[in-house]
């Protein structure tokens, strides 16, 4: 039976405002690790955004470089890795050679052929094209076939999909490409499998929302939502990244499953448990898989107070968390509770006011979402949080004409 941990969205070097978060990644890769080695996986698959930024900084590569090493012992236990929409392709690529001989496999754009071949360890790349692989592992009889779908949007993928079917709809011409690999080389014979960083959902269903530390893909310039349909019917499992929470897309005979990010990167993503997917799989059979809950790593909280007692004792009692805190009051924090609040704990992300209106209720807040807002709509929100009602048209012009002043000096 082959073992395969399935991961993704590692984001390394992703920060939490000013908050590193580096130090997390540590441990939580260091977890993920040892769940490989206590479930004796044989072979990991990680489904992009490996890296935050397209530059990433020095430590997040050498996080990256040392992580992948253990996770491979040494060159025993095969990884896949397929950029994802915040990948530098000149990052994911740089150390391919000297990684592929410790069995890591990286594959950025579908221009590359992974080179066949057998490596000093057994582990064999027996059949190669681009956007798939076969390979062998010296303790099993069966070939191991996957699909690669890195992120690319449809101007990058001309290419590989073709000029003459620019006109085409993109989700139709993915799902051909992927149907010829599949019927060529995807067999009863050995294990199918597609690793891919896109947005899938099933054909019909409304579209679940991206996460909002998650660089949207589902824009101008970017890619179509593709459809669980798209993925051939030989593959028996579709290891996914790019949404962060663990989702089945589809549970059928043909699982297509988000892993989730290791990490809570967002206060979106607060109630979320973070996992990773162990799978076993061999020919002709349908795979099983199962979540394993990762508990390293900060948790992150949303909290509503309207005193500082509880405040503090609950930053007291919870101090190794984020926190996004909502302080509700008759008039704006007090410097000396604004004070309190942010001397009790040093994982305070955003402190929230939030004023009681005439009758005693909270009103509405100021939240971190309307910061994208425009001036006007900032300044009328600030004014009905200070004064308790909203500005009238005198004020706003007022302040229109302010802010037209100071732009053109």
């Amino acid at each position: 039976m082959l073992k395969i941990l399935h991961t993704a969205d590692w984001h390394l070097g992703k920060r939490l405002q000013e908050f590193s978060r580096i130090e997390e990644q540590k441990l939580v890769l260091a977890e993920i690790c040892a769940i490989a080695d206590r479930e004796e996986v044989d072979l990991v698959l990680l489904a992009g955004d490996i890296f935050d930024s397209f530059n990433p900084s020095h430590e997040a590569v050498e996080l990256l470089y040392k992580t992948l090493r253990k996770l491979s012992k040494n060159g025993e236990r095969p990884i896949i890795a397929i950029a994802g929409n915040h990948d530098s392709n000149q990052f994911i690529e740089a150390p391919d050679p000297l990684a592929r001989e410790l069995g890591i496999f990286f594959y950025s754009t579908y221009q590359n052929l992974i080179p066949t071949g057998k490596l000093d360890s057994g582990i064999e790349i027996t059949a190669s094209e681009l956007g798939f692989m076969e390979l062998r592992l010296p303790k099993f009889e069966f070939p191991i076939r996957i699909i690669l779908a890195p992120y690319a949007n449809e101007v990058s993928l001309k290419t590989y999909l073709g000029e003459e079917n620019r006109e085409a709809e993109f989700r139709k011409i993915l799902a051909d490409k992927w149907a010829k690999l599949a019927d060529t080389h995807c067999d009863a014979n050995g294990v199918n499998l597609l690793i891919g960083h896109f947005y899938f959902t099933k054909e019909g269903e409304p579209l679940e929302a991206e996460p909002e530390s998650e660089r949207p893909i589902l824009h101008v310039g970017g890619t179509q939502a593709l459809f669980t349909d798209n993925i051939p019917s030989q593959i028996q499992y579709a290891a996914l990244g790019h949404l962060h929470r663990y989702h089945a897309v589809s549970k059928s005979q043909q699982p297509v499953v988000y892993s989730s990010s290791p990490l809570a990167y967002s206060f979106s993503e607060a109630d979320q448990q973070k996992q990773v997917v162990l799978i076993e799989a061999e020919p002709r059979k349908k795979v099983t898989y199962q979540p394993i809950p990762l508990e390293s790593g900060r948790p992150l909280y949303r909290m509503k107070f309207d005193n500082l007692p509880e405040t503090l004792t609950w930053l007291e009692v919870n101090p190794y968390c984020f926190v996004e805190l909502t302080f509700v009051a008759e008039t704006s924090i007090e410097a000396s509770t604004r004070k309190a609040i942010m001397k009790a704990h040093d994982g305070i992300v955003n402190l929230i006011p939030q004023l009681k209106d005439r009758a005693g209720a909270a009103s509405s807040a100021l939240k971190v979402e309307d910061l994208g807002k425009d001036m006007t709509s900032l300044f009328s929100l600030f004014y009905q949080s200070e004064k308790g009602e909203a500005p009238n048209a005198e004020i706003l012009t007022l302040f229109q004409e302010v802010i037209s002043q100071e732009g053109s000096v």
